[in-house]
């Protein structure tokens, strides 16, 4: 008898180490930020979003099988100006009457040394998708932090057209920073 249990475990032992490592799975946790900053005639100003929502499946050993989901509300932007806020809502910027989301997915992930990492995702604006990279810095632990930035082309997605399309009032590239504190999704 103790001949076919070791066999057995020497089997279920084989099988498991056939099956390939998962990443971890994670939710954004209360305290993320996700923030944007541009200049207007050569003032810089910040703003953020009315909100967003971060789901993570992520292990830096096995970034074959990692996932980002983010999805930005558009409505609630604020860059602490009343009238720019209202124009970034509008149909010449975000039109959030039309496209009241946003969403960024990645599912290729690379590493860039230490715990920087990379994630080639795709940002849908505006009903445009187009490619975006997301560059960020891990931070394991207890309640891992994703720390990145990524650059936008805002004429990419017909952010700021017509009247708004001159890059020497505003800059075609908009730069974003992220810090998402995580905990395990349940």
């Amino acid at each position: 008898m103790k001949i076919r249990e070791c066999a057995r475990l020497a089997l279920a032992s084989l099988l498991l180490a056939a099956v390939p490592a998962m990443a971890a799975d994670y939710v954004q946790a209360p305290g993320s930020t996700l923030v944007f900053a541009s200049n207007y005639q050569g003032e810089t100003f910040t703003g953020k979003f009315g909100g967003f929502a971060t789901t993570l499946s992520f292990d830096p050993a096995q970034l074959a099988t990692s996932k980002l989901d983010v999805t930005i509300q558009l409505a609630g932007t604020q860059t602490g100006n009343g009238d720019r806020d209202g124009t970034l809502t509008s149909s010449d910027f975000f039109n959030v009457a039309k496209f009241a989301q946003a969403r960024y997915t990645a599912t290729k992930f690379r590493s860039l040394g230490g715990n920087q990492y990379a994630a080639d995702g795709t940002l849908s604006l505006r009903g445009v998708s187009k490619p975006v990279t997301l560059t960020f810095t891990w931070t394991p632990g207890a309640q891992p932090v994703l720390a990145g930035k990524a650059t936008v082309k805002r004429l990419d997605f017909g952010v700021g057209g017509g009247d708004w399309a001159d890059t020497s009032t505003i800059p075609n590239d908009v730069a974003i920073s992220t810090r998402v504190l995580l905990k395990p999704a349940k």
